[in-house]
């Protein structure tokens, strides 16, 4: 019996370091040490459907299929003689999937079979790609293996077609965008010929012309007060910035703006700095928080503290953890409530921070908040606790790692900095899709108890009808090979990042302009002109290709043309609602009972994305926005398809395009201060006080 016992500990013992070797940071070699210490020990469930590699160091690798994070436990239990313990979050996991993707993964394992596509541990890199089929919201990642010869020369391999092909595919971008500015240029010349100046026609050309006055008169007394090395305080009110509506701030920088991707210099300009920290999600992945502070009234931390802290989000005494500082940084009594903003997509967080006082992160500081900006991975320095940047792992990851990684980790560390229980989340774009999926019941519903109202602007949640474009639907329409081949496995279209270094600010917040206005149909009619330049400093950021390939690819969001429901469910819902409208007709009409009423009050919210943590919602929409659809989230939650919602504030501002609620001149005045309100009234009773500033 014991040499039965022990033989079969011997063979899981060999299974396990066989399945170690496929999930390890390097290849095993024992006269390596640094290979043992960044062996594969165990699969750690950050939820049920997302394991982390923990490696024998300490240290944590991403994401993996969650069948190998199991078999990784498994042959870990029975090489230790205890029982197999899948993990509970793992079979829990499995039972949720099992009858959703079964008739999927049988169609991907025929796929695989026919076009040699596979997900399995140890499959050479040109093999390790995502299956054909699946599953249609979040598909299975791929799975690669530590480096060897043969995977880092197909990952060259990649990089060098995707170097050509998306360069081929951005220059047809870039020339489209040319071709359809030459109208415009022609009729701009026309203008200037008949002595018509061609802003005239834009909707705040009086203010802008304002704007630029009182710019230009601030930038010659700065330059006269450093000329006279006067001190700034001497500065007149009306001097200190385009609007001067803040007299309690003083600027530090000032002058002409040389167009730069700093979040610090611009907030120096309106008497505000930034001070920077490095977060760690729970994966490895290193991001970056910035804090904004009024230097009066707030003590930075050292740069020690700043950097990055452990994987772990919310441990059990995080409010009183070494991180909870504030009574070190503010004044005793000044501490305010924290709020935190996320980016869109293929932006930062500077995107809040570039129309001086009238950029929200800027207004939100000064009108009584703690303010925090989170980015996602990867910014402007893509960064990992163990991977590298040619490393294909280090780019495998989607909009559901953003969710129940990235967010979590940047809300534990504003709530141990500031040791408040709850914070207002701002999300604009691409990060609120990552919140609306974070908060749902199968993603990681508790993060909700630590959110006091969550304000979504230009919520991305349905697909509007620019998805529809023809470059769009190229990208749509190819396989997940094919996609790869284009644009790669890691960066996507890196060659931009590399503009952003090499080409002037004007010219590049220029080209920036017209690239992205042809991609997505926007306009910069209600922003201030003279700073659209600045507006691009701060983007593209780094993204992944398999992220891009979930927003774009086959069968995902631009398939689905949802981010928590197939087209299929949609549809269904869409069509149940219009037979409940042709039944309130007749309820009204002739007094017969609707289908909500035969049915039970439930029944609308039978497919409920959230359960009851839930926090309250408020929407800021735009109603001339083609990149995603508002209205049609904020018709869910009227019919009641999400009971436990609870709408605080809902808005349709019909003229806004999608980045008007961030840059438009009158934003402050139509979502600014709501945003202000709302958060105030939502916030905790204790977080408050008795005297708030005002505007």
């Amino acid at each position: 019996m014991t040499a039965t016992v022990t033989m079969q500990q011997s063979k899981a013992s060999d299974l396990y370091t066989r399945q170690s070797e496929n999930l390890s940071l390097l290849p095993r070699d024992k006269n390596n040490p640094k290979a043992n210490a960044t062996a594969a020990v165990q699969a750690e469930f950050i939820t049920p459907r997302d394991p982390v590699i923990e490696t024998a160091n300490g240290g944590r690798l991403p994401a993996v299929p969650l069948a190998e994070a199991e078999k990784l436990n498994q042959f870990k239990d029975e090489a230790e003689g205890q029982g197999s313990r899948g993990g509970e979050h793992a079979i829990k996991a499995t039972t949720m999937e099992l009858a959703t993707e079964q008739e999927t993964d049988d169609r991907a394992t025929m796929d695989d079979q026919m076009s040699g596509q596979s997900t399995k541990a140890g499959a050479p890199l040109r093999s390790a790609i995502p299956p054909t089929k699946t599953h249609p919201l979040f598909p299975q990642l791929p799975l690669y293996g530590p480096p060897t010869l043969l995977r880092n020369l197909q990952s060259f391999a990649f990089q060098l077609s995707s170097t050509f092909l998306s360069l081929a595919f951005l220059g047809t971008i870039v020339l489209g965008s040319l071709f359809t500015s030459i109208p415009l240029l022609f009729q701009h010349v026309y203008l200037r010929l008949t002595f018509r100046d061609p802003d005239a026609r834009r909707p705040f050309y009086e203010e802008e012309k304002r704007r630029r006055k009182a710019r230009n008169e601030s930038a010659r007394a700065w330059k006269r007060q450093r000329r006279r090395r006067s001190s700034l305080s001497r500065q007149e009110p009306d001097d200190q910035g385009a609007t001067g509506r803040y007299d309690d701030y003083e600027p530090t920088e000032g002058g002409k703006d040389p167009l730069v991707c700093d979040i610090g210099y611009y907030a120096r300009r309106v008497g505000l700095d930034v001070e920077m920290f490095n977060v760690q999600t729970e994966d490895g992945f290193i991001i970056g928080l910035w804090h904004i502070y009024n230097p009066k009234d707030y003590t930075p931390t050292s740069s020690s503290h700043r950097d990055r802290d452990e994987p772990i989000v919310f441990p059990k005494d995080y409010l009183n953890s070494s991180h909870h500082t504030p009574s070190q940084q503010y004044p005793p009594g000044e501490q305010k409530y924290p709020v935190l903003l996320i980016h869109g997509l293929l932006q930062s967080a500077g995107a809040y921070c570039t129309n001086d006082d009238d950029s929200l992160a800027f207004y939100l500081a000064k009108s009584g908040y703690d303010v925090w900006l989170g980015n996602n991975r990867f910014g402007f320095r893509p960064q990992h606790q163990m991977l590298t940047y040619r490393d294909p792992r280090m780019w495998n990851w989607n909009i559901r790692q953003m969710g129940v990684m990235d967010l979590p980790a940047l809300i534990s560390r504003v709530l141990s900095e500031t040791g408040f229980p709850k914070l207002g989340l701002v999300c604009h774009s691409q990060g609120t899709a990552e919140t609306f999926v974070a908060l749902a019941k199968e993603q990681r519903p508790d993060l909700g108890n630590k959110i006091s109202v969550f304000c979504a602007l230009a919520p991305a949640v349905y697909a509007g009808p620019l998805i529809g474009k023809m470059y769009f639907k190229f990208m749509r329409i190819i396989s997940p090979g094919m996609f790869r081949l284009m644009f790669g496995i890691h960066a996507f279209i890196p060659f931009m990042m590399a503009m952003h270094r090499w080409l002037p600010g004007s010219l590049y917040g220029a080209l920036g302009y017209r690239v992205f206005s042809f991609l997505f149909n926007w306009s910069d009619a209600r922003w201030e002109r003279d700073l659209r330049n600045r507006m691009f400093q701060f983007a593209p950021v780094y993204v992944s290709a398999e992220s891009m390939r979930w927003w774009l690819g086959r069968e995902c969001f631009a398939t689905q043309k949802c981010i928590l429901a197939t087209r299929e469910e949609g549809k269904r819902e869409e069509e149940e609602d219009e037979g409940e409208d042709e039944t309130m007709e007749e309820y009204f009409d002739h007094g017969k009972t609707t289908q909500t009423e035969q049915r039970g009050n439930g029944w609308r919210g039978r497919n409920a994305w959230y359960d009851e943590q839930v926090p309250p919602f408020a929407l800021w929409v735009c109603g001339s926005d083609e990149l995603v659809d508002g209205r049609r989230l904020l018709r869910r939650f009227a019919r009641g398809r999400e009971p436990h919602v609870r709408v605080v504030h809902q808005k349709v501002i019909e003229e806004y395009e999608h980045l008007d609620v961030i840059w438009a001149m009158d934003m402050i005045e139509k979502v600014g201060r709501e945003v202000k309100e709302v958060i105030w009234q939502t916030a905790p009773l204790e977080a408050r006080k008795s005297e708030k500033e005002g505007d």
